[in-house]
Parts: C-alpha cells; sequence; structure tokens
C-alpha cells in the first residue's frame, strides 16, 4: 500500500513537471484559450532525449507551452507580404507581429519575456534598459510616464492617464522595441557559464547594428545528461516568430548543446560564448 502511494505520488511529480505548459499558462494575446498544438505537443524529442523537466511557473515551461499555427506555413512580415527566406523554420508560433517594422530580432525576445511576465502578474519585473542605457518599466508607463528623448537621453515624464490595461501594455512594447535593441538587451542578460547546461528561456545574443538574438524555448536532455535545446527568432524586417530549423542537422529541429565553439542557425552564426540569461526575478516569486 504505501509503495503504491509513494509511486502515484513520484508519477503526479513528473505529470506536473513534464507536461506541456499549453494547459497551464496564459497566452493573453489569443481572444481565447490557445488552439491548435504547444511547441511541446508537436515537437518530439530528439531519439534517446526526454524533455528537461520545468518547474511550474517557470520561463521555460511558459516557452514550451507557446501556441503554435497549423502545419508549417510561410513566415509573413509586418506588413502582410511573405519574408524572402521560407526555408529557415520548421514553425510558426501564434502571436501577432503588429503593423509595425519594430518587433525584430531582440524585440521578439522581449516580446515573449515580457508576455510571460504579464501572465504571471509580475508588473514589477516588467523592465528592460534602451539603447540610451535608461530603463523602462512598465510601471511607470501605465501610471502615465513616457519617454521623452533629448539628444541621447531619454527621461520619463507624466504625460498620460494611468492605464493598465492589455491595450496600454501592447504600446509600452512597442516604446521599447523602438528605443532597445540587441546591444541594450545584451547589457541587460547574465552571462551562461557553462553553455552546455542552457536552459529554456536562455538567449544566443550578438548586440551590435546589425547584431541578432535567438531564444531557447525547449530543453531536452539524455541519460548522460547531453541537452539539445529548441531556437525560436523573428528577424528583420520585422516578421512572424518563427521555431528554427537545424542547418547542419538534416530533418531535426534540435541544437546540440556544447560549452563552445560555433553555433551556425539559418540566417546567424553564433557562438556558445554568446549564450546569455535573463536575471533572477526581483518582485514575483
Amino acid at each position: 500500500m504505501i509503495r503504491a502511494l509513494l509511486a502515484g505520488l513520484c508519477l503526479l511529480h513528473l505529470a506536473a513537471t513534464t507536461q506541456p505548459a499549453a494547459a497551464q499558462a496564459a497566452y493573453d494575446w489569443l481572444a481565447g484559450p490557445a488552439p491548435g498544438e504547444a511547441v511541446a505537443e508537436r515537437i518530439a524529442p530528439p531519439p534517446r532525449f526526454h524533455r528537461a523537466p520545468a518547474a511550474a511557473g517557470s520561463f521555460g515551461g511558459w516557452l514550451r507551452g507557446l501556441p503554435l499555427l497549423p502545419g508549417r506555413p510561410p513566415v509573413h512580415l509586418y506588413d502582410g507580404r511573405l519574408k524572402g527566406n521560407q526555408e529557415a523554420h520548421v514553425a510558426v508560433v501564434r502571436i501577432d507581429v503588429g503593423t509595425r517594422d519594430l518587433q525584430q530580432c531582440a524585440d521578439a525576445v522581449m516580446r515573449l519575456r515580457a508576455e510571460y511576465l504579464w501572465s504571471r502578474h509580475c508588473a514589477g519585473d516588467i523592465d528592460f534598459r534602451l539603447t540610451s542605457g535608461d530603463r523602462a518599466l512598465w510601471t511607470d508607463w501605465k501610471s502615465g510616464m513616457r519617454p521623452v528623448v533629448r539628444g541621447n537621453r531619454v527621461t520619463w515624464q507624466p504625460q498620460a492617464r494611468p492605464d493598465g490595461s492589455r491595450a496600454s501594455f501592447r504600446r509600452y512594447l512597442d516604446a521599447v522595441f523602438t528605443w532597445a535593441g540587441s546591444a541594450s538587451l545584451e547589457k541587460q542578460l547574465a552571462r551562461v557559464v557553462d553553455p552546455a547546461r542552457v536552459e529554456a528561456g536562455d538567449i544566443l545574443i550578438h548586440g551590435g547594428s546589425p547584431g541578432h538574438a535567438v531564444l531557447v524555448i525547449d530543453v531536452a536532455e539524455n541519460a548522460r545528461g547531453e541537452r539539445a535545446f529548441l531556437l525560436a527568432q523573428s528577424y528583420m524586417p520585422a516578421q512572424e516568430i518563427q521555431v528554427l530549423r537545424n542547418p547542419v542537422s538534416l530533418g531535426s529541429p534540435w541544437y546540440r548543446a556544447a560549452s563552445a565553439g560555433p553555433l551556425p542557425t539559418p540566417e546567424w552564426d553564433f557562438r556558445f560564448e554568446e549564450l546569455r540569461r535573463f536575471p533572477p526575478l526581483r518582485t514575483c516569486p
């Protein structure tokens, strides 16, 4: 009886840490419950790998549950045109790109991070660094503060009524996308000491003009502790967020983790040493 009870508790714990997050997390840009398949439901781990456990409420678990459009549709730009390169992706995330050329590479990373924090009601942690070095806090924006640009400096001044609505949140994100980029985001992130221990939610980022950033949206592990991971990106011009194929692995979108060395993706060549991570949350458990 005791053994059966313990076994049942173990199974419940395993289910809580490995089940797709789509059933647990909110994706508030959608009009209703997340339709279609989530990342974890659509893309199986590589042979002899299993998905690494994701803590309840974690950024990694939320990313694993991202809803995908059916099949493998073409990637559209912000203005409705088709992206020129349709060979870079294996799936497209079901999320809007906006109607302006704003939600590009680092912006897509910030969008998903902000959406995750919004879903957790972690308003105090929605905080991004602008290219000027100044901070852009959602709590300032929703209280009515707005950025005022003079030369290379940004100051925040009261210019609007307080508004914490969903529509106001999207306007805040567009402002962040306007004044931030890969260089500023890179400065906000912490270096991952051992990229072979990559985690969902990590970012490969090369800050600059041009620069690029892609987001780790899922991680799998084998019996030897080796890890594989999935990547998602937007790019220039602003375009739908897409799950990337692996250009050096036939038939699999999974990348194998390493401690150092080159990491080619379809539209940018990174190095594992460029792996970064958001710092711990300050105001949200």
